[in-house]
């Protein structure tokens, strides 16, 4: 017997990226649309940014305990979180690929039942090469979009 293929849902989305170093706070925010997906124990949103340099795809699995993000394109990057524990990633740019570390403060994913709305909740520091990037608290909200 074989499993029914995961079903993409379109989602809208909201991704929130505030980043304290320091006294110093960033906020990058951005807006779009993608998809949702269930598949075994893991749930992933994926979705596409375009920006100067090109086309940024972003793909988020989530488990109970675990996440990673992946972006491909325009960015190249690999950021894997595990609560309370560092993990490494990487960063690919013009000038070489780059070490990253995570320690992952909280990871958190939740989903109104019966439904295809909900966020993601991220808290984590990030080191580059060895030096302190910053403690980075990124939210993913989705809602299923509708005609």
């Amino acid at each position: 017997m074989s499993q029914p293929s995961a079903q993409q849902v379109p989602v809208k989305l909201h991704v929130t990226t505030h980043i304290y170093n320091g006294k110093n706070k960033e906020s990058i925010e951005w807006i779009g649309f993608g998809q949702y997906l269930e598949k075994d124990t893991s749930k992933y949103i994926k979705y596409e940014e375009i920006i100067e340099e090109g086309t940024i795809k972003t793909i988020i699995k989530v488990t109970e305990k675990e996440g990673l993000i992946l972006r491909s394109g325009a960015v190249k990057m690999r950021l894997p979180f595990l609560i309370n524990k560092q993990k490494i990633g990487s960063y690919e740019s013009p000038y070489g690929v780059f070490q990253l570390i995570t320690d992952t403060k909280r990871l958190a994913l939740e989903i109104e039942q019966h439904t295809t709305t909900g966020s993601l909740d991220i808290l984590y520091d990030l080191k580059m090469q060895g030096s302190n990037n910053g403690t980075y608290h990124m939210t993913i909200s989705f809602k299923e979009e509708t005609e």
